[in-house]
């Protein structure tokens, strides 16, 4: 099967999925609502797109093409009101995180979907464990080349998207110690991970692809689960590792991140990617996963060893200041504000201490969501 040729799209514009998870008002556990919530949400309407997802206890949302982070943010939020009023239509409740801390995937349900019953056959119970939830960011590309120069050069700031977006601590009532649990799962489906280094769209499509696509183990983009992927229909690259923010605030700031970071790399700020970039990129991955804006990753080139932390200050710092970045004041206080008091996770933490137990840190997750906490 040929790879889909790649759709030239305005550069660095932006949209958003949302994985979002349906959670029963009663005992705060997953409901297999959506086709309910598809059934409501689709007799008006809807500020931008909603699907099913791999479980009945989950759904997706898109927003449109954005060129800014304040259209991205107004349409984010006009989605999460339709979400939240559709919800209390049918008592059931709708928010973010890259896990739910308590449910069990046994019980979960493959959505009435050829391509989810196919992936379910394939992957057995990976495909009910799949219910996990993440963010993904779409950046327009003006080629392929443009993309895979981007999806290259973004390699090393991989860690800062994970632990900015960090909202997965807990599984089967268990601290996991992890910030983000949700990408042990991602990582156990073979086509995850990054993808082969080339910069050349053509040789990816004739070279790699077509090789992949003649073992029959791929039949498009979507078999692959990498950390960012090309999206030759959309004309984007995807990326795909932060897990789904507990506010949609947090969603669009990320957006507006990457949106910046993608224009500074074409203008040049930034060596051109090569493969040994790659040298320490597990390693990188792993310290942001498990402890977050507190770990310590190293930079390919120097060696020098920095915190998290530090380096996502020093970032958005460096890209408020360069000459021709987009601004938006609202997005870097709102990425400084995590840098410094903690991310998803911590809050997530901080719940259940105070509350008590796992349904505490869902209702609060469900009041966050809402925009009351």
């Amino acid at each position: 099967m040929a790879l889909e040729p790649f759709k030239s799209s305005e550069s660095l514009t932006l949209g958003v999925e949302l994985e979002l998870q349906l959670v029963s008002l009663s005992d705060f556990d997953l409901v297999d609502a959506s086709p309910d919530m598809l059934e409501v949400l689709g007799r008006r309407p809807f500020p931008g797109n909603v699907v099913p997802e791999i479980t009945e206890s989950m759904i997706e949302v898109s927003t449109d093409v954005h060129r800014d982070h304040a259209g991205l943010l107004a349409q984010l939020r006009e989605i999460r009101d339709a979400l939240v009023g559709a919800g209390d239509r049918l008592n059931v409740g709708v928010c973010g995180g890259g896990t739910h801390p308590f449910q069990e995937w046994g019980q979960r349900r493959i959505f009435a979907k050829p391509r989810f019953r196919e992936v379910s056959a394939l992957y057995g119970y990976l495909a009910k464990q799949f219910t996990i939830f993440g963010q993904h960011i779409h950046v327009g590309c003006t080629s392929g080349d443009e993309a895979l120069f981007l999806l290259h050069s973004l390699g090393r700031y991989i860690p800062h998207f994970i632990a900015l977006a960090a909202s997965s601590p807990f599984l089967q009532r268990h601290d996991t110690r992890f910030n983000s649990a949700r990408l042990n799962s991602v990582f156990a489906f073979p086509l995850s991970g990054r993808a082969p280094f080339t910069l050349s769209w053509h040789d990816f499509e004739t070279g790699y692809f077509a090789r992949m696509a003649q073992t029959g183990i791929v039949g498009s983009m979507k078999d692959f689960y990498w950390d960012i992927r090309p999206k030759p229909e959309f004309g984007t690259i995807e990326l795909r590792v932060c897990d789904t923010p507990l506010a949609v605030e947090t969603a669009a700031a990320l957006a507006a991140y990457l949106q910046a970071l993608c224009g500074e790399l074409l203008r040049g700020g930034a060596p051109a990617p090569a493969e040994d970039d790659y040298l320490v990129y597990n390693y990188n991955r792993f310290q942001a996963c498990r402890f977050g804006l507190d770990g310590m990753v190293v930079d390919p080139r120097s060696y020098e060893n920095r915190s998290l932390r530090d380096e996502i200050r020093s970032t958005v710092e460096a890209l408020q200041a360069a000459p021709g970045a987009s601004r938006s004041d609202a997005a870097w206080g709102h990425l400084l504000g995590v840098a410094q008091a903690g991310s998803d996770a911590s809050w997530l933490r901080e719940q259940f201490g105070s509350s008590g137990s796992a349904e505490g840190m869902v209702d609060g997750a469900l009041a966050r969501f809402r925009g009351l906490r």
